[in-house]
């Protein structure tokens, strides 16, 4: 079962949403909140393991709302307004409804939901050494120690290992969120290497089995002190 919760100031809203949880077997639905203030509240007494959002509530928006929480749930943005899908995808949530919402897409969102839950488990059954993503319609495990180094493709990912390149639907946040931080540095904002792979750095260039790799302004003092650097 998921643990959900529904977060939205419109009474219609949360009544429409109400009905469809009720309606799958797949969910549990923990509370109902009339504001941002509310789902806080409650995310720190009780475990969630999916939050169906609305975007637009008053004094605390559900995107600053989601962009607080440091271990933030799954999140399903329930919205009328479509201008927030990007800023949406940059907090990774899991999908993103426009009303009046129907029962299908409800329905297609909870099993993205699902399937997302379910590599989490494979991950932590296969213990620290790997993680899944999904990759040419199947589910596809990677090891951390064979990463290279991964690079930023807009709305994608393009993970290199020594045999092969995996390309799969993610951002760098999402994608580094899943890796040990002291095994692997984002250097560029479509950059990030594994530490123990890096052949040498001069300058702001990293050379890393045969490709050079751009060291960001913004990134650089932070990797200087991962690879504990001196001047």
């Amino acid at each position: 079962m998921i643990r959900c919760a529904i977060v939205d100031d419109e009474p219609l809203a949360r009544d429409v949403l109400e009905g469809y949880v009720s309606e799958n077997s797949k969910l549990q639905l923990v509370a109902t909140c009339k504001n941002g203030k509310q789902a806080l509240e409650l995310l720190e007494k009780e475990q969630i393991d999916l939050l169906f959002l609305d975007i637009q509530m008053p004094d605390l928006s559900g995107m600053n709302l989601a962009k607080s929480l440091k271990n933030p749930p799954m999140i399903i943005f329930t919205t009328a307004y479509d201008q927030y899908a990007v800023e949406g995808f940059e907090v990774n949530a899991v999908d993103y409804l426009m009303k009046p919402i129907s029962p299908a897409r409800f329905k297609q969102a909870v099993e993205k939901a699902e399937h997302l839950m379910n590599l989490e488990k494979k991950s932590a059954q296969d213990g620290d050494d790997s993680f899944y993503v999904r990759a040419d319609y199947q589910d596809v495990k990677v090891k951390y120690s064979e990463i290279l180094y991964i690079e930023g493709l807009k709305d994608y990912v393009r993970i290199v290992l020594p045999t092969k390149k995996i390309i799969t639907l993610t951002n760098i946040k999402g994608i580094l969120e899943k890796l040990p931080e002291d095994r692997f540095a984002r250097v560029h904002k479509s950059y990030i290497v594994a530490i123990d792979k890096i052949d040498s750095v001069k300058g702001r260039v990293i050379s890393l089995a045969g490709k050079e790799i751009p060291i960001g302004l913004t990134f650089k003092e932070d990797f200087k002190r991962k690879m504990n650097f001196l001047d």
